[in-house]
């Protein structure tokens, strides 16, 4: 069974693995938290919060519980990042987009879980996570080749130690990431990155690809995940983790 819906500007979609586990009203509740999320955060509204905050209409300090909660948050993996991941545009204005959307897709797998929904897997725009299996068989996402876009370089199974999926490029967006530009080929242009939760995912690949290798080497040293990234002269850097999927050399 698939429920599809448009938020954020782009496409959701939850997948359950058969008829009968999809409690009424489920997928309204699914979509709640993005559309709540969309009305405060998003930058594209100018009704919202933060579009009031970026035009100076009302400073952070002023703005809601929410709102402050959020940029804590978001300050939060600043640090944990060594700044590499940042709710700061270059020009000074708060952005807190790197972690809306995890947010959301984390609040909606909670209302699955609550609902007793033991099997499932929430696609938002790419970003993924999962609980349970699609009957025998465990839910998985594929990696799109940056130089291929019809070309999978791997599908990453999603278990309960890896239930998120998230990648961050420029392949769908172009430059939408302020990074560290490098000379000598090995400039990231897509990072894919596993963990435990969607947050963690989204954010520490977004971070990866704007700190570049050297993030890359720090990150991976200190969190629990599986990183697969693109470089600009085609080379692949792979956790051991996902070595042994990986079949494009």
């Amino acid at each position: 069974m698939l429920r599809v819906f448009e938020t954020m500007g782009t496409v959701a979609s939850l997948r359950l693995p058969a008829p009968g586990g999809d409690p009424d009203g489920l997928p309204d509740a699914v979509r709640q938290p993005f559309v709540e999320l969309d009305e405060r955060f998003s930058l594209y509204r100018d009704d919202s919060e933060a579009s009031r905050i970026a035009r100076g209409e009302l400073h952070l300090a002023a703005s809601s519980p929410a709102m402050r909660e959020m940029y804590t948050l978001a300050l939060d993996w600043r640090d944990r990042t060594s700044g590499a991941f940042t709710p700061h545009r270059p020009d000074g204005a708060v952005d807190l987009s790197g972690v809306v959307k995890a947010v959301g897709i984390a609040s909606a797998g909670d209302v699955l879980d609550a609902a007793g929904v033991a099997d499932w897997v929430l696609n938002v725009g790419g970003d993924v996570l999962a609980r349970g299996a699609d009957g025998e068989t465990p839910w998985s996402a594929g990696i799109v080749d940056p130089a291929s876009r019809d070309t999978l370089i791997t599908a990453a199974p999603l278990t309960e130690r890896r239930r998120a999926i998230a990648t961050s490029g420029t392949g769908e967006r172009g430059e939408h990431v302020w990074r560290r530009p490098s000379r000598d080929g090995s400039e990231l242009v897509q990072v894919t990155v596993l963990a435990a939760d969607i947050i963690t995912a989204d954010v520490l690949a977004t971070a990866i690809l704007a700190g570049g290798v050297t993030t890359l080497d720090d990150i991976t040293g200190r969190f629990d995940i599986d990183v697969l990234a693109c470089s600009r002269d085609g080379s692949l850097l792979v956790t051991p983790g996902l070595r042994t999927q990986v079949t494009r050399r």
